[in-house]
């Protein structure tokens, strides 16, 4: 069996020291949720992403690395200032969000969540992490991953 995208990504956190993601389910990142659910890591649904976001602050600072996941746009920008907070205080945080696909891209339906444009979370994130990744390639996502769980570590900062 090929291990997906999301397996690879579960693998390395957990290889990586996380043993909790803190997040707030949404539609686009349902199934990573279950995938969470039947792995190693235990998941903490907070109240709102941007405790989850703070959750995983705590949680970098005490066990060296912190994850939080969240949905698309919504999710995604409402953890913002606890990214920000992290990128400042030198907290190595990875942020997982969902997204609509590329067929829901490509045909650029106006999509609940959206804002102006698909990648206008992706470009407020670049602003506060230290690297960042679109793992929409199956042949590219584990490189990419691995990339950026390497900066996260280098740098001490959000990815």
């Amino acid at each position: 069996m090929t291990e997906t995208i999301g397996d690879y990504l579960i693998r390395r956190l957990v290889e990586e020291g996380v043993g909790h993601v803190f997040g707030v389910p949404g539609d686009y990142v349902l199934s990573f949720f279950d995938q969470m659910a039947k792995s190693p890591l235990t998941v903490i649904n907070t109240s709102d992403e941007q405790g989850a976001g703070f959750a995983a602050d705590a949680y970098a600072r005490v066990k060296g690395l912190g994850a939080v996941c969240v949905t698309y746009c919504v999710g995604g920008l409402k953890v913002t200032n606890a990214v920000a907070q992290a990128y400042a205080e030198k907290s190595p945080v990875v942020v997982i969000s969902g997204a609509p696909g590329k067929r829901e891209q490509h045909r650029d339906a106006l999509l609940h969540h959206m804002v102006r444009g698909f990648d206008t979370q992706l470009r407020v994130f670049e602003q506060l992490t230290v690297g960042c990744a679109v793992l929409d390639n199956p042949e590219t996502a584990a490189a990419e991953i691995d990339r950026v769980l390497a900066l996260a570590r280098r740098m001490s900062r959000p990815v």
